[in-house]
């Protein structure tokens, strides 16, 4: 059994969800994974959340322990042996500590960037309101109302699709693979009402995602969250014969 490394919470998830050529995720997929599709529809998704009671192998450590993760991630499947895992992949992970940016790389190969980062939770009479942001020269935002009493998600519906996977890869270089596993229960969501997104994607993701500027999401979620587990990963790699 692999040993965990994280302990947290996460909590008040913004999950925008865009539908997307599959060619644009290509050069970004990971050795031996295979881009994961619902319905024949390749999602890019948006995702700012808090990280809450966080605990490195066990530690607390100081000033990062609650802070904003606003991400860009999209879906891949991995075929073990006994059948496929499905995981996602990160284009860029934004937080506010430094530490955590120099561990993930360094560690992880992961694409972390390290920015000043804010959030707002307010709760009305019959609604809930959550935002976002991120601030790369100017402030960048996402922003959700939604009903306050949340709901149970749908077996085989989108909203499963986007909230249940539970496996990481990151792309090493082009014959290396890092696998890690996230484990957490079924979350509920919040029926969104409204959204707002106000993000510079040229200036945060570069050029190739500049086209979400001007494309509607397929939908918005705002999912509760729940305590979850980041497991001890491992490298899947091209196995090589010594003669």
């Amino acid at each position: 059994m692999k040993k965990t490394f994280l302990n947290a919470q996460w909590r008040k998830l913004v999950m925008i969800n865009y539908a997307v050529d599959p060619k644009v995720l290509e050069p970004y997929v990971p050795f031996n994974t295979e881009l994961d599709l619902w319905n024949g529809t390749c999602y890019v998704s948006l995702i700012g959340f808090m990280f809450v009671d966080t605990k490195v192998l066990k530690l607390k450590i100081p000033f990062h322990i609650n802070f904003e993760e606003i991400n860009l991630r999209f879906y891949v499947k991995y075929k073990d042996t006994e059948g496929y895992k499905r995981g996602v992949v990160f284009i860029k992970e934004i937080v506010p500590r430094p530490a955590l940016t120099l561990v993930a790389n360094m560690l992880y190969k992961e694409n972390y960037e390290t920015l000043p980062t804010r959030h707002n939770w307010i709760e009305r009479d019959d609604s809930l309101m959550v935002e976002y942001g991120w601030k790369k020269d100017e402030w960048n935002s996402i922003r959700v109302t939604a009903d306050k009493q949340p709901v149970d998600i749908v077996p085989d519906s989108e909203e499963e699709f986007i909230t249940e996977h539970f496996w990481g890869y990151t792309k090493v270089n082009d014959t290396v693979t890092s696998e890690y596993e996230v484990a957490h229960p079924r979350w509920q969501i919040y029926p969104v009402r409204d959204y707002e997104i106000d993000v510079d994607f040229t200036k945060v993701y570069g050029s190739q995602f500049a086209f979400l500027k001007d494309v509607k999401p397929v939908s918005v979620y705002l999912a509760e969250g729940s305590d979850i587990v980041v497991k001890k990963g491992k490298k899947l790699k091209i196995e090589t014969t010594e003669v």
